[in-house]
């Protein structure tokens, strides 16, 4: 979500972004949600990490109590740093120092990146220009994006009262 974020102000405003740090956005396992200023946009996010919540967040959403612009969930846990490409750790004490490590590291990665903004990416500029076309094209759209269609029983009741981590009002400013 940071990278999309990143992408779409400058997208939306023709302004460079202030912060590239958005940590409003990073977080443990749960549901957050964040309202952020994108120009005149109020956007509104939801970042869901662990499946059970996205249960809670989809059934809070389809019962018309969230208008979220965008919502990213993260199957595992604590996300991808907890996923299955991850050593796995039996001691909860050694796995919270583990998981820790791992997003301190991821983040201090990313903070030293030259590149840190999707459309700023040579290689994906690379792409667009000889393959796709241009982001939302038919091309692009054809291959890059999907449609969901539901094809049988699934849960059907979740608690509507999900717990979640509210940030608003922040400024990327």
């Amino acid at each position: 979500m940071e990278a999309a974020i990143r992408t779409g102000y400058e997208l939306l405003t023709n302004e460079k972004l202030p912060k590239l740090q958005l940590d409003f956005v990073r977080g443990e396992e749960g549901i957050r949600v964040a309202e952020v200023q994108v120009g005149e946009l109020q956007l509104k996010v939801a970042v869901v990490a662990g499946l059970q919540h996205a249960y809670e967040l989809l059934d809070r959403v389809q019962a018309g109590e969230c208008d979220y612009h965008f919502i990213e969930v993260m199957g595992c846990p604590a996300g991808c740093i907890s996923g299955g490409g991850q050593p796995k750790l039996m001691l909860e004490k050694h796995r919270i120092e583990a998981y820790r490590a791992r997003k301190s590291s991821i983040y201090g990665h990313d903070a030293g990146l030259q590149v840190r903004k999707s459309h700023e990416n040579p290689h994906i500029i690379k792409l667009y220009d000889e393959f796709l076309g241009e982001p939302l094209g038919h091309v692009s759209h054809h291959l890059l994006h999907t449609t969901f269609q539901k094809r049988g029983p699934g849960k059907q009741s979740h608690s509507c009262d999900a717990p979640s981590k509210e940030n608003t009002g922040n400024s990327i400013h």
